[in-house]
């Protein structure tokens, strides 16, 4: 619609306007105001449902014995025996008489120095390939192939389980593979050819046949999203990259290179010299075309640089083994016997060999000392669990011979032997549990027996009643100022013109007050407090509670003399000491009594059952979050509102378009009078 601001009235028209619509605006602002009233209680409904969710946190807590059973113990010589219990230990005393002998790991050192020169030892940092010449004994017995880690993601749809073979490679199903199921190690059943048919696996057994283009069938159904990772080695390596941008070098995914079988630029086979050119650079070869030299390869590091760098998108496909070598490890452990193989590629160093057999399964620790130049086997844990033979069998060239592992002798691995209340026995570490009581043995004695005394930890209950009656009375503070708190009817919500003419100090003040109030006197919350203080003070009758504690008065806890605390509690720590020492049960009972009616339930089941119904109740009126309008009374009463104001903002603009179309007529017809008194003035002129 065109509108005509005053040209020929002369009256500031869109003043005029502005003031009539915002007599008009009055009902709209009061409709934005209630909603802004209704969104400051629901969202301070919220923050009591917060506070009340957290507290049946600590109702969860309080309801577990271990809260009322806290023990403590004492041992007559520390250096000796150590010991915890826990609140399953009953109040009792041991006498450890001797200890014959502490718990050890069993450990083996190898036969020898690994070294081949005493000047000049192994760097431990060093490319294996590279660095075997320094070693003693240098049968690595090295093999070629590609050591490969795969992932196989397990849909649940029925697809078949297999790894990823590029270019025609294969598993070499002879050698050792470790495949393991969401971390556990499976027995792995090689199928030698494609036609091979997988033979009968134990379903009772965690078993897998592999053959060799990759496919996995397992003894046992495997679960979806489940995570198989199998470390194997392929018969060849075969990539194909393609350069994202102009490039003079090319880094291939493997190194310690033994040959390349097959290179490609773009399609054009290349040739690659059979030896070094430059002696000084003996894992260096020449990559020539028909033309000439165009490169070179470092089998070493696995690294390829170009004469002229190489534009973007050239493709180079290639196909190669690497060296590598394996070995195996099994121990004996509380687990059982655990065997693992090792897949060690050329350019691994020792150190990294290290950390492998460190960070593995076997639970054995790899140390090398460059002083002795010597290698230890560690098992990390104590005690003996193999009684026929060692625990830590070796198998393999690199650990047996390079290594010098073949005729170590094994040392340790024994069970702690000790005798306590007159018995003689033994375990596998030398910290153990008897009877919900934790000793550690920290040495051998057989001269002044030991006594650990297992108590009451009287002052640990104590403190645990005492925070929890804290965290009661905190609750019972928040809520009570909310239900309290002063209601300044004439601080309504500020509109925006009103902000417009206030600092943000100023509008911050205003708010505090309107806001102020809002849940006075709730119904719904003043009906959580009187169930609150309800539970605790009606009487716990229960044939596990003395009549002597039926109430939390017996106890030495009751409500402060303040009546405008709203219920909050004391404790008279003397009587609560007393009553704790004298009928321990009876305490945990009063509070955490969980079966049979309400009058039967403790305080602590009685606060959780009404703090869950509050909660709900709270939610039915104020949602969460996570929740729509429609899914709460405040929410819908919002929604409402929200239909009013949008229905009368509809209104007001067609109230604020008849206002216009009212003064556009009064500005034409304005208009039309003056062209016509300039018309009649222009002919009486004229005459």
């Amino acid at each position: 619609m065109v509108r005509i601001g005053g040209l020929a009235s002369g009256m500031d028209i869109d003043s005029l306007v502005g003031d009539l619509m915002k007599a008009e605006r009055i009902p709209l602002d009061k409709m934005k105001q209630k909603k802004q009233i209704l969104e400051w209680k629901r969202d301070d409904y919220r923050s009591i449902n917060t506070l009340l969710f957290n507290f049946r946190s600590e109702l969860t807590q309080m309801k577990l014995s271990t809260n009322y059973r806290a023990k403590t113990t004492t041992s007559t010589d520390e250096t000796k025996v150590s010991s915890t219990a826990t609140s399953a230990a009953a109040q009792s005393s041991y006498n450890i008489s001797s200890v014959e002998r502490l718990a050890s790991t069993s450990s083996k050192i190898n036969q020898g120095t690994v070294s081949l020169s005493t000047t000049d030892k192994i760097d431990p940092k060093a490319g294996l390939f590279e660095n075997a010449a320094k070693f003693a004994a240098n049968n690595f017995n090295w093999k070629t192939g590609s050591v490969e880690t795969q992932t196989v993601a397990v849909t649940g749809d029925g697809s078949p389980l297999k790894l990823k073979l590029d270019g025609g490679a294969q598993v070499v199903t002879g050698e050792r593979i470790n495949v393991r199921v969401n971390g556990e190690l499976y027995e792995v059943i090689p199928v030698l050819s494609n036609n091979d048919p997988v033979p009968a696996l134990d379903p009772l057994k965690n078993q897998v046949a592999i053959k060799p283009d990759g496919t996995l069938t397992f003894s046992k159904s495997i679960a979806k999203d489940s995570t198989i990772k199998v470390d194997f080695t392929a018969d060849k390596k075969v990539e194909s990259i393609t350069l994202g941008a102009a490039s003079s070098t090319t880094q291939l995914s493997k190194q310690s290179i033994n040959s390349v079988s097959s290179l490609k630029l773009n399609g054009t086979t290349l040739n690659i010299s059979a030896t070094a050119p430059d002696p000084s650079k003996p894992s260096v070869r020449d990559i020539s075309n028909a033309s000439g030299k165009i490169g070179t390869i470092d089998f070493t590091t696995g690294k390829i640089s170009w004469v002229s760098p190489l534009p973007q998108n050239s493709k180079i496909d290639i196909e190669y083994t690497q060296n590598y070598f394996n070995f195996d490890l099994q121990t004996s452990t509380s687990k059982g016997t655990i065997k693992e193989n090792f897949l060690i590629q050329g350019n691994e160093s020792f150190n990294s060999v290290m950390n492998k057999v460190t960070n593995s399964s076997v639970g054995v620790s790899m140390m090398y000392d460059s002083f002795s130049d010597k290698v230890t086997l560690t098992r990390k844990e104590t005690g003996n669990f193999n009684t026929a033979g060692e625990e830590i069998i070796t198998q393999g060239e690199f650990i047996n011979n390079v290594l010098k592992f073949q005729d170590a002798v094994e040392t340790g691995g024994e069970n702690s032997r000790f005798t306590i209340n007159g018995l003689t026995t033994e375990r596998s570490s030398n910290t153990f549990e008897m009877n919900g009581v934790s000793f550690t043995l920290k040495k051998t004695f057989s001269d002044a027996a030991v006594t650990v005394a297992i108590n009451n930890d009287n002052n640990k209950v104590f403190e645990n009643i005492k925070n929890f009656v804290t965290k009661y009375n905190e609750l019972i503070d928040n809520i009570k100022k909310k239900t309290s708190e002063e209601r300044y009817r004439s601080y309504t919500p500020l509109t925006d013109e009103q902000r417009e003419q206030l600092s943000d100090k100023q509008q911050e003040q205003w708010e505090e007050k309107a806001k102020s109030g809002l849940l006075r006197n709730d119904s719904n919350l003043s009906s959580v407090l009187l169930k609150m203080r309800s539970d605790f003070y009606t009487p716990v009758i229960n044939d596990e509670v003395s009549s002597a504690f039926k109430q939390l008065t017996n106890i030495g806890i009751k409500t402060t003399s303040n009546y405008q605390d709203g219920g909050k509690l004391e404790i008279n720590e003397a009587e609560l000491k007393k009553a704790i020492e004298t009928d321990p049960l009876s305490v945990e009972k009063l509070f955490n009594a969980s079966e049979g009616t309400s009058s039967q339930k403790g305080i602590v089941q009685r606060l959780y059952d009404t703090v869950t119904d509050s909660i709900d109740t709270l939610k039915k009126t104020a949602g969460n979050t996570l929740s729509t309008n429609k899914q709460f009374s405040l929410g819908l009463e919002l929604d409402n509102v929200d239909s009013s104001i949008n229905r009368f903002e509809d209104r007001l603009k067609q109230v604020e378009d008849r206002y216009w179309r009212q003064f556009t007529a009064m500005e034409k017809a304005i208009q039309r009078s003056n062209e016509q008194m300039n018309y009649l003035t222009q002919q009486f002129s004229g005459a």
